[in-house]
């Protein structure tokens, strides 16, 4: 996700297509036509992954399945473009929610919208709205559902009771957050209440906008033809990062290295804003907690969902079965338990196997509540949402440096998408 999107990013990355290695494969046996699905998952995803594939391959030696590793989920739409140049298209790839609406515009993928409702076991409705709203655009669902997350506050424990302060509650504005950062902080720079990921790529954007939306505010009018973050609700959101990150001198800007998990693991970051994609990465020695975003009018927060994706239209009718029963509430509850990823549908909540997996992950249960309790708003599946995000991270990673007011920052980033909107 870019980066909503360097989060859960494997490292792995290459220049090319990348076969399966016998660790991230499932080649079918003799006898069939496999599907090809392309994924960039590695460690756990990809053993869990292959686990599944090979059990429908030996349950459906005619609809067998082949995993090819395209090389890390970072590169998967140039390299998906570049199969479609090539003509070897894959038959279903794993793509971020961010590529959605650029593959939409290809003769090349597929639009499921008919398939979804002619099968109504799949259960549409029963994925989170975030979801959904993520493998639509135009009320076209070119996607299936294959992950989602959102954004909580997770906190060091030790670090609060040391400064004597309580635990953050569900009910935490932005004045409670900002007065816990500056206490968090020492004077010597050498730990900071907040990180803030400041490289202006979507992973910058991200979370300002949950911001924006927790003052009330909107990226876009309603019919998306023009800005509408240069608001009220937008400059309070830009004064309160200029205000902790310059005049309070309270957050570290990690320049999208990822730095911030690496000082949070060494007691010298007493919050961030992150998903349960960097859970797995906290130490064990750290006593950690989780809550909700901080609100100014709510607590809004921001999914990232992704999507599997298909490209040879011949083959939507075959691959229609294996993706069906890899999305099923049980296989889905089974391939989270094993990784950590959080439900897809509301379902999975009510199987015998979710308390096992709720026990295994006990901090994934404010991330699944905030599915349906926060995440109101979705970024817009439109074709200039990647330039507007280029334009926006610029305007908070000037703000965060201290480098552009915020007034001034937001009014020419608006601008600047008034254009873009405009086709200029």
């Amino acid at each position: 996700m870019t980066r909503r999107v360097l989060r859960r990013l494997l490292a792995l990355m290459t220049t090319g297509i990348v076969l399966a290695s016998t660790a991230c494969s499932a080649h079918p046996a003799a006898g069939g036509t496999a599907l090809t699905l392309w994924h960039g998952y590695t460690e756990q995803e990809a053993d869990a992954l292959v686990k599944l594939a090979e059990r429908w391959n030996g349950e459906h030696p005619d609809q067998k399945v082949e995993l090819v590793f395209d090389g890390g989920n970072d590169t998967a739409l140039q390299k998906t473009l570049a199969s479609f140049v090539s003509g070897d298209p894959p038959t279903v790839a794993y793509e971020f929610g961010s590529s959605i609406t650029p593959l939409s515009a290809r003769p090349q993928t597929a639009d499921l919208t008919e398939l979804v409702k002619e099968n109504p076991d799949f259960a549409w409705d029963d994925f989170f709205p975030a979801v959904r709203d993520a493998a639509t655009v135009n009320g076209h669902i070119y996607g299936l559902p294959a992950l989602v997350d959102n954004l909580a506050l997770v906190y060091n424990k030790k670090l609060f009771a040391e400064a004597g302060l309580d635990a953050p509650t569900a009910q935490w504005t932005w004045d409670d957050f900002r007065s816990a950062a500056k206490r968090l902080t020492d004077r010597e720079g050498t730990r900071y209440g907040w990180a803030y990921v400041n490289d202006g790529s979507e992973d910058t954007v991200w979370r300002y906008l949950a911001l924006l939306w927790q003052a009330g505010g909107d990226l876009l009018t309603p019919d998306n033809t023009k800005a509408a973050f240069d608001s009220p609700a937008g400059l309070q959101a830009a004064k309160l990062l200029r205000d902790m990150a310059v005049t309070d001198k309270s957050v570290y800007l990690d320049q999208g290295d990822q730095q911030y998990l690496n000082l949070f693991n060494s007691g010298r970051l007493g919050m961030m804003w992150t998903g349960p994609w960097d859970l797995s990465g906290i130490n064990d020695d750290v006593n950690y907690g989780v809550q909700i975003l901080p609100g100014k009018l709510n607590h809004s927060t921001i999914a990232g969902p992704d999507n599997f994706m298909l490209f040879d239209k011949s083959a939507q009718q075959r691959a229609w079965p294996f993706l069906q029963w890899l999305l099923s509430p049980e296989i889905h509850l089974e391939y989270a338990t094993q990784t950590g990823h959080l439900p897809l549908r509301k379902s999975e909540q009510t199987l015998p196997g979710y308390p096992a997996y709720q026990q295994k992950y006990p901090a994934a249960r404010l991330f699944v509540d905030n599915l349906s309790d926060n995440v109101g708003k979705a970024r817009p599946n439109i074709a200039q949402y990647p330039e507007i995000s280029k334009v926006l991270g610029t305007a908070v990673q000037g703000v965060l440096l201290g480098q552009t007011d915020p007034a001034d920052a937001l009014a020419e980033a608006s601008t600047a998408t008034d254009r873009i909107l405009a086709g200029g």
